[in-house]
């Protein structure tokens, strides 16, 4: 798996805090196999450490939930308040769930979007504190403190959801970190396809990047934050009816 040197340490500039959560408005159901236990005020828990958790395989996942021909679309590195809700959007129209592998600083400072991705019915992924691609290189405490302050910032955001999967910056995983991910019920995930619209390739290069590279497995990489996102909005729109023609279906890593 590639590592993204070119956009390393971005996050960390980014503000740790966001005032003025917007809760979404009542109705919106989540995805019952992320919920955590709801207390006697009808609120979500959000301490992250605070109900135990099923082991899950540390192997990295890379298989989609529908099979041979499924297609799992992951979406890295936010939420952002611009991007973010166009892909949710675009999801939403072609009736597409995807899996968001969301940096902790980010979701703390948008718990709006974070809400608002769970409610739609996609899953969550830690993906680190700040997305250091070097973090394999750093000691065990640093590599735990990025894993588990990501998920308790994540679960905090989404209202008490947490995330299913662990995302390694850049493919940094070690064994231990694979552990303390799968310790704490989150299945490490990899991807197969990585279409490279971080480098804003034009959306032709990534759609033929998918069409080219699709054969090596079911799980795409895409991106919402980080930069400008719009040739990768345009090439979702264009993947996604794409593929559905070729008798592909859209699910989710296994876990």
């Amino acid at each position: 798996m590639a590592r993204h040197g070119s956009r390393r340490g971005w996050h960390g500039k980014i503000a740790a805090a966001a005032l003025g959560v917007t809760v979404l408005a009542g109705g919106a159901s989540v995805w019952t196999a992320q919920a955590r236990a709801v207390s006697s005020a009808g609120s979500p828990e959000v301490s992250a450490s605070a109900t135990p958790t099923e082991q899950v395989d540390r192997s990295i996942a890379h298989a989609s939930d529908k099979g041979a021909r499924g297609v799992n679309i992951t979406i890295d590195d936010g939420p952002d308040p611009v991007w973010t809700p166009q892909m949710l959007d675009l999801l939403e129209e072609y009736g597409v769930k995807a899996t968001f592998c969301m940096v902790g600083t980010q979701a703390q400072a948008h718990p709006d979007l974070v809400k608002r991705v769970v409610a739609a019915g996609h899953r969550l992924c830690d993906h680190s504190v700040s997305h250091d691609t070097t973090m394999d290189n750093k000691s065990r405490p640093y590599q735990k403190q990025q894993i588990l302050d990501a998920e308790r910032m994540i679960t905090e955001a989404s209202g008490g959801v947490r995330p299913m999967y662990y995302r390694a910056p850049g493919g940094a995983f070690t064994p231990y970190s694979r552990s303390v991910a799968a310790a704490q019920g989150m299945r490490p995930l990899g991807w197969n396809v990585d279409t490279k619209d971080f480098e804003q390739p034009g959306a032709d290069a990534i759609v033929a990047t998918v069409q080219r590279e699709l054969p090596n497995g079911p799980t795409l990489l895409f991106h919402d934050a980080g930069g400008d996102r719009a040739q990768t909005v345009e090439a979702l729109r264009r993947i996604i009816p794409m593929l559905k023609e070729q008798g592909y279906s859209f699910g989710f890593p296994v876990r």
